[in-house]
């Protein structure tokens, strides 16, 4: 009996296995054989955009400056600072070798750096000199656009050779006030790196500049996450990076402002 199926009347009597549509092309039969058995699906979730790195950029740094207001305004202790500033270094370190993307825990990180700031801030406005929070700010400020431009107008773009130096410009800065530390447990003022003579001066520049190359280093980094397509959520990440050098910019120009000041 012929069937009625169209798939089936196609072909002969069963059992005779032939078909009556025109024989394939070895060409033919060599391309149905590269095509995928599986297509896989397509990735969820968007990719990276400078827009979003400046929305989480002032996601973190308001919370930053917000938490370190309200430490300021409710005058918090040193002891509270410090307890702030372990948790905030630990926690730090979770982010960073995590390379965690997790907006609680950055956004934990920056109310912890906030309370410190607020309440060293305001040692420094209270002992050292009225205004010097003002002009700290204002000058990181000017690093930070000062940077911005020098990347954006393509006037120097890093190198590896340049971030080897830095990297290990870093590592020698930390080693050298871990020393001054030691030293100065025998020796008042220890190398004399933090005592506001010159060597302390030269000193707290050099570190001004090392975060202002930090901070050359981030944008580059977020420049070539957001060429390569990186995930959105990334942008956490990267701001955190951006945080971590403003910080260290704000607190030695504060340092270098209070070798300067005249309320000694």
């Amino acid at each position: 009996m012929e069937s009625r199926n169209p798939i089936f009347s196609r072909r002969g009597p069963v059992g005779q296995g032939q078909w009556s549509g025109p024989t394939p092309s070895p060409a033919h039969l060599q391309d149905m054989y590269n095509q995928p058995a599986y297509a896989p699906p397509t990735p969820v979730g968007r990719t990276l955009t400078m827009d979003d790195v400046v929305m989480k950029g002032f996601i973190v740094l308001g919370t930053l400056l917000a938490s370190a207001g309200v430490a300021w305004i409710m005058k918090v202790g040193m002891g509270v600072a410090v307890v702030a500033v372990i948790a905030a270094f630990i926690l730090g370190l979770v982010i960073t070798f995590k390379q965690s993307t997790n907006p609680a825990l950055i956004l934990a990180y920056a109310v912890l750096e906030g309370v410190a700031l607020g309440a060293i801030s305001r040692v420094f406005e209270t002992y050292v000199s009225s205004g010097i929070v003002l002009q700290a700010i204002v000058g990181t400020m000017m690093a930070v656009l000062g940077v911005l431009a020098v990347y954006a107008l393509n006037i120097f773009r890093p190198t590896p050779k340049f971030t080897k130096f830095v990297i290990g410009a870093a590592i020698a800065a930390v080693g050298l006030i871990l020393v001054n530390l030691i030293v100065g447990i025998w020796v008042p003022g220890g190398l004399g790196l933090r005592d506001g003579g010159p060597l302390a001066i030269a000193f707290s520049v050099g570190m001004i500049l090392l975060g202002m190359f930090f901070l050359l280093l981030d944008f580059d980094e977020i420049n070539h996450a957001v060429q390569a397509g990186a995930p959105e959520r990334t942008s956490w990440l990267l701001v955190f990076g951006l945080m971590l050098s403003i910080v260290w910019i704000y607190l030695e120009v504060l340092r270098l402002l209070s070798y300067f000041s005249g309320d000694d």
